[in-house]
């Protein structure tokens, strides 16, 4: 009988509730594996905080948003002999192998210790952001996406009753897969994302023609938290950072909002969604997406084929080498490799701007 533990590191997200059961479920009603949670991601690992998962410690968390086991953005490098006190306590507690649920700093975590500590891991991709290598979604995007394009939707009205620019700030550090997948689906007018440095003269150009030429006197514009403009006068950077180094963002939708209504004369207000774009019941698309990852994932430790990540490919559920889903940093620890926004989609988002 084999013993699984379980993690969810990084942000939190709609979906991960939904990973969590499937992986106990197939578990124990496939294999007859025992499954151990770790809480708040690898700081569990690192310290001990453990919690048995039964079927009837998962039973009704599949709607739930959030993580049952708590997260972090702990990392172990930070800490002394951090990955050798995980690979001892995996030992510690009998456990043949890690499912972790993650984003591109968790998942880079699992393949240090996959590669350089021999502690068996398989990797299930998550992040609102939609940013890791090797997959075409990931859980909690299509949820993050949802929320976006309703606030979107909301915002239309007031903005037209006011003849108001809306600037709609969205999470997306280094990727644009929200800003633009909600900006299509909710009709905005421009859209910018980090993969693409914005003019701010053209940004405000776009927006005079539209209001002279269309006779329109209100626009919505989406934002990705990264994005940024071509002179690097206007960005959302600070010198904080998380423990993984991270440049912690937030504020470009304030930044850009005065200086549209400054260089136009439109009267414009900013809407910053934040981590609203985490919360709240996770789509359909996600739950099932969890489940998929989940299953797969737990198979894949039954036939000892650890140092893979599930994923999803033209709608089918694949799996890849942890290697191809990540890159080496300057000390040689790997890290995730970050997926940017295919901007081929990109371009069918500007036919509508203006």
């Amino acid at each position: 009988m084999k013993n699984i533990g379980v993690l969810t590191g990084g942000g939190d997200c709609p979906g991960l509730n939904a990973a969590i059961r499937a992986v106990v479920r197939h578990s124990i009603d496939t294999y007859s594996f025992n499954v151990i949670g770790f809480k708040r991601g690898w700081a569990g690992l690192l310290e001990g905080l453990v919690e048995p998962l039964t079927k009837y410690a998962v039973s009704g968390i599949l709607p739930k948003g959030g993580t049952i086991l708590g997260t972090s953005r702990t990392n172990p490098d930070k800490v002394e002999d951090g990955y050798l006190k995980i690979r001892e306590n995996f030992r510690k507690f009998g456990l043949d192998a890690i499912i972790s649920i993650g984003g591109n700093d968790t998942l880079g975590v699992a393949a240090n210790l996959q590669i350089k500590y021999d502690v068996p891991c398989v990797c299930v991709p998550k992040t609102i952001d939609n940013d890791v290598a090797c997959t075409d979604f990931t859980i909690g995007f299509d949820t993050a996406v949802s929320i976006a394009t309703a606030a979107i939707d909301n915002l239309h009205s007031t903005a037209e009753s006011h003849d108001r620019v809306m600037v709609v700030e969205v999470m997306g550090r280094h990727a644009g897969w929200i800003a633009a997948f909600s900006g299509i689906a909710g009709g905005a007018d421009i859209i910018l994302v980090p993969e693409k440095p914005f003019n701010m003269d053209e940004v405000c150009e776009i927006l005079k023609k539209r209001h002279k030429r269309r006779g329109r006197s209100f626009s919505i514009i989406v934002a990705a938290e990264g994005a940024t403009s071509d002179d690097g006068a206007i960005s959302a950077k600070s010198a904080k950072t998380d423990p993984f180094g991270n440049i912690i963002l937030g504020g470009l939708g304030v930044t850009l909002s005065h200086e549209i209504e400054k260089k136009t004369g439109f009267e414009t207000r900013y809407v910053i969604l934040g981590h609203t774009q985490r919360g709240g019941t996770p789509t359909p698309v996600d739950r099932i997406l969890a489940t998929r990852f989940g299953v797969r994932a737990v198979d894949l430790v039954a036939r000892g084929e650890t140092g893979k990540m599930v994923g999803t490919s033209g709608g089918s559920i694949v799996q890849v080498p942890v290697l191809d889903i990540v890159e080496t940093d300057k000390k040689g620890f790997y890290k995730g490799k970050t997926k940017t926004l295919d901007m081929e989609f990109y371009e069918t988002a500007k036919v509508f701007f203006g």
